[in-house]
């Protein structure tokens, strides 16, 4: 029998994976951190993230900065990438679809520390910003600016 690696429970790499219907049917997926014991910070980015109003089911757009320290496991990032694509359509305010990620990533892997930027684009003239973290940052991790500029319209 092959050595076992740390991607062998991975199953949406590699092939075609049906784009779940909603965020509760999504799978994440997690792998072990090959640098687990030293402290880093990951970063994604997703600019396009899609949901829809539960009232109006009209489109909402946001940019997501999703930073975090691991502990022992990293996110599997096609399993995200199927897991933020799934709220397109998806019926749920702002602030609630950002903290849901969030917490769904953090619950999965338990990292050392998690925060969410979701940063939504203007309908009726006001964007809405909305921030979520496990805790303060550990000591000695370079986190950077999440970078995105408050929004200004015309101003």
């Amino acid at each position: 029998m092959a050595d076992q690696t740390i991607y062998d429970n991975l199953t949406m790499l590699g092939g075609t994976t049906e784009q779940p219907a909603s965020p509760d049917e999504a799978v994440l997926e997690r792998v072990q951190n090959p640098q687990a014991g030293t402290d880093y910070c990951v970063r994604f980015v997703a600019p396009e993230f899609t949901s829809l109003c539960p009232i109006t089911g009209q489109p909402d757009f946001a940019h997501l900065v999703i930073d975090y320290v691991p502990g022992d496991w990293l996110v599997e990032s096609k399993s995200l990438k199927l897991f933020l694509t799934s709220f397109r359509n998806h019926g749920s305010f702002h602030e609630d679809c950002t903290v849901k990620v969030g917490k769904r990533i953090a619950d999965m892997i338990d990292p050392k520390w998690l925060r969410i930027g979701g940063y939504w684009y203007p309908r009726g003239g006001i964007p809405i910003d909305v921030f979520y973290q496990t805790g303060p940052a550990p000591d000695g991790v370079w986190i950077p600016d999440q970078g995105v500029a408050p929004y200004r319209g015309r101003g």
